[in-house]
């Protein structure tokens, strides 16, 4: 069975020309959607302080690494 809608090219034509028009700034209001007051949240802050203290891990374990071998 044959789902497809069938358009005329005229229907076509407009279906493509609507798809590239971009959306109207002022018809869609971002700034009363409640997800753009909401303020984010979440382990993104932490980030960072993980990220630095993997980083003393890795360069400790290569200094006692090599402060070993000297040895």
């Amino acid at each position: 069975m044959d789902t497809k809608e069938s358009k005329t090219p005229e229907e076509q034509k407009e279906h493509i020309i609507g798809e590239r028009v971009p959306e109207d700034f002022e018809a869609s209001k971002p700034h009363l959607q409640p997800e753009a007051k909401k303020r984010p949240g979440g382990m993104y802050k932490l980030l960072p302080l993980v990220i630095i203290i993997l980083g003393v891990i890795v360069v400790s374990i290569i200094v006692l690494g090599i402060i070993n071998r000297a040895n």
